[in-house]
C-alpha cells in the first residue's frame, strides 16, 4: 500500500486542483518549473512513484508528450459547487497503521472544513476518546505540512504509517499524545515524522 511522500503530495495535489486549467497535460520541464523544482530527474523519481500508485499518467496523445490524472481518479473528482471531499480510507487512534489510498468522495459541510484543502479520514481505534474522538468517527483534516504544539495532527512515521495525535514539539524530538489516559506517549526524533495535516472538523453517525 502507498503513503505518499511530501513532494509526491505536492506534485498530485498540483495536477489534481488545477486539472481543469490544462490546455494539454504538462510536461516535466512545465512541472519543474511550476512547482519549483530544479532537477529533472529528482521529478520524474516522484512522477514514477505516482505512477506506480496508480494516480497518474503519462499522456503522449499529441505533441505536447506530459502526465495527466488516471481515468480512475478522473472519474471520482467531484463538481468544484459541491461540498464533497475525497475520503483517504482510515487513520489510527490507537496503535500507527497504514492509510489506505482514496476511494470515493463525502459531503462534508463548509462550517467543518478550512478555505484551504482539506480531505476525511475515518477514526479506527480509540487513543482520541478524551478528545471526544470515537472509533467510526470521520475527521476533517486540513492539508498542511506544519502545525502548532497542541493540535490535532496526522502524523506519517517512518513514511510508512499514519495516526492522529496530539502533537508536541521539543528540541530533538517530536511526541505524539494519545487522549487516553491506558495509553503512552510515543516519543520519535524530528525526522521520523512529518506532519500531513491538522484537525479542523469531525462527523458522527449514531446509527
Amino acid at each position: 500500500m502507498t503513503i505518499l511522500t511530501r513532494r509526491q503530495q505536492q506534485i498530485f495535489d498540483y495536477l489534481y486542483q488545477n486539472w481543469e486549467n490544462f490546455a494539454y497535460p504538462p510536461t516535466l520541464e512545465e512541472l519543474c518549473l511550476e512547482l519549483g523544482l530544479a532537477s529533472r530527474g529528482s521529478l520524474y523519481k516522484h512522477i514514477m512513484a505516482l505512477v506506480e500508485a496508480g494516480l497518474i499518467e503519462s499522456f503522449a496523445g499529441n505533441k505536447h508528450a506530459g502526465i495527466r490524472l488516471t481515468p480512475a481518479v478522473l472519474s471520482q473528482k467531484p463538481e468544484e459547487s459541491s461540498n464533497k471531499l475525497p475520503l483517504m480510507g482510515k487513520i489510527a487512534a490507537g496503535q500507527p497503521i497504514e492509510a489506505i489510498p482514496m476511494t470515493q468522495f463525502i459531503d462534508v459541510p463548509a462550517i467543518l472544513r478550512s478555505d484551504k484543502p482539506c480531505y476525511v479520514l475515518q477514526i479506527k481505534g480509540d487513543s482520541m476518546i478524551e478528545a471526544g474522538i470515537m472509533d467510526g468517527d470521520w475527521v476533517i483534516i486540513e492539508q498542511r505540512q506544519y502545525a502548532r504544539n497542541g493540535e490535532i495532527v496526522v502524523a506519517l512515521i517512518n513514511q510508512n504509517e499514519v495516526t492522529l495525535k496530539y502533537l508536541e514539539q521539543l528540541p530533538g524530538k517530536i511526541l505524539l499524545h494519545p487522549a487516553n489516559a491506558a495509553m503512552q506517549t510515543q516519543s520519535y526524533r524530528p525526522e521520523q515524522i512529518e506532519i500531513q495535516g491538522v484537525l479542523v472538523g469531525q462527523m458522527r453517525r449514531y446509527r
